[in-house]
């Protein structure tokens, strides 16, 4: 399953709001710095969809605040 997220670093508090067109928001608390919110974005979203986290794989954005994630289920 692929999924569009669109990542809030900084934030004081984790949250991921599923928007009406089925993508995602999601709120990290970490900086983008060092791969540290991606870190955090892929366990956040194992945790959601009840996957190991090597199931989850950022395909485009890696870089960026917009992001196509896939999910192996």
């Amino acid at each position: 399953m692929k999924k569009l997220v669109k990542v809030k670093p900084n934030s004081r508090k984790q949250a991921i709001i599923e928007e009406s067109d089925g993508s995602l928001t999601v709120h990290l608390k970490s900086p983008p710095v060092d791969g540290k919110a991606n870190k955090e974005l892929v366990e956040l979203l194992a945790k959601k969809f009840s996957v190991p986290k090597s199931h989850i794989t950022i395909q485009l954005g890696l870089s960026g605040r917009n992001k196509l994630i896939d999910i192996k289920e």
